[in-house]
C-alpha cells in the first residue's frame, strides 16, 4: 500500500469510507465488521466515519462503535470522524452550534475510546450559524488537545479561505468523482496549500456502481489492464494529484479488497488523457 502525508501521520493512499455500514440499507453487523476487518488487512490505514452515520437520532454513533469495536488501537491506525449535522427522524440537516460541536466531539472520543481526535471535521456549514463560531468552536477544541489536526467537509474555496484565517487545516473532504468534478477547485485550492483533499463517493454515491460497471470507456479500460472498472476509476483519481486520496465505501469484504488493489495499477499517459476529457453519457432512463 502506498502512503500520503496528513499532518504528523502518514496514511494509506486509498481510506475507507464507513457511512454505508451505518445508513439505512446497511448490512448485518458481522458483515460489516468483517468488510472494515478487509480493509485493514489489505493495507488500508485511514478510515472515515461521522457521529451522524447511524439510521436516525436515536442511533448516533453506530459507524463509530463499529470502528471502535473492530479496528486494533495501533499506532498507524487513523480514523476521522466529524460533527455538524443531525439526523432528525432520519433526515440529514445541517446542525453547526458550538454547543452541539462540542458535545459531539466529546462524545466521539469517549465512543471511540480516546483522548484526542487524530482527525475531525466540521462535516458541514449551516447557513444559520456563522461559519467563523462553527470552525473557531473546533479550533478550541484543538487547543484544548481534544483534537489534533482539523478538517472541512463540503466546502467551498471561500469557506476554505475563511477557516485559514481562524487555523490550520489537515484536510479538506468534498465529492469528487470521474463523472461529477464540480470540486475541482478546491480540489485546486488544496494543492496550491499542501492540503489532503479527501474524495467521498468516489464511485458515485449510491445506485451508481451499475452505471459505473456499464459505462462503455471503464468498461474496454477494465478489460484492458485485467481490472475492475472501480479499480480503473480509484487508479486515475490517484494520478489526478499526489495530495488526493479517495475514500470508497463499501458493504462486502471483497468490494474494499477490490478497492485497496488499485494502488498498484498504473494507467498509461493516453489512457489518463482520456479520462481527463471524458464526458460521460447520460444515465439509463427508467
Amino acid at each position: 500500500m502506498q502512503h500520503k502525508p496528513l499532518g504528523s501521520y502518514r496514511i494509506s493512499a486509498i481510506g475507507f469510507g464507513g457511512a454505508p455500514l451505518s445508513v439505512p440499507g446497511r448490512p448485518e453487523r458481522e458483515q460489516a465488521m468483517s468488510t472494515i476487518h478487509e480493509a485493514w488487512e489489505n493495507g488500508i490505514t485511514f478510515f472515515d466515519t461521522a457521529d451522524t452515520y447511524s439510521l436516525n437520532e436515536h442511533d448516533l454513533g453506530h459507524n463509530e462503535q463499529l470502528f471502535a469495536d473492530t479496528l486494533p488501537p495501533a499506532p498507524g491506525c487513523v480514523i476521522a470522524t466529524k460533527s455538524g449535522l443531525a439526523r432528525p427522524d432520519g433526515a440529514w440537516i445541517r446542525s453547526g452550534h458550538p454547543r452541539s460541536l462540542r458535545a459531539a466531539c466529546e462524545r466521539s472520543l469517549l465512543l471511540l475510546r480516546r483522548d484526542a481526535h487524530p482527525l475531525y471535521y466540521l462535516h458541514a456549514p449551516d447557513p444559520d450559524v456563522p461559519f467563523e463560531e462553527s470552525f473557531g468552536e473546533l479550533s478550541r477544541l484543538q487547543e484544548e488537545g481534544k483534537i489534533e489536526h482539523l478538517g472541512l467537509s463540503n466546502v467551498s474555496v471561500a469557506e476554505c479561505e475563511a477557516a485559514l484565517r481562524i487555523a490550520g487545516v489537515a484536510a479538506i473532504q468534498n465529492r469528487y468523482h470521474l463523472f461529477v468534478r464540480s470540486s475541482s477547485d478546491v480540489l485546486a485550492f488544496c494543492e496550491a496549500r499542501r492540503i489532503l483533499f479527501v474524495a467521498y463517493s468516489p464511485f458515485g454515491g449510491p445506485g451508481q456502481s451499475s452505471r459505473l460497471r456499464q459505462d462503455p470507456l471503464l468498461q474496454e479500460l477494465a478489460n484492458a489492464y485485467e481490472a475492475s472498472p472501480y479499480q480503473i476509476v480509484l487508479a486515475w483519481m490517484l494520478a489526478l494529484s499526489p495530495l488526493l486520496l479517495p475514500i470508497p465505501g463499501a458493504t462486502r469484504p471483497q468490494s474494499i479488497r477490490d478497492s485497496a488493489q488499485a494502488v498498484r495499477l498504473r494507467l498509461a499517459p493516453e489512457d489518463l488523457e482520456r479520462l481527463d476529457a471524458y464526458t460521460p453519457p447520460p444515465p439509463a432512463q427508467g
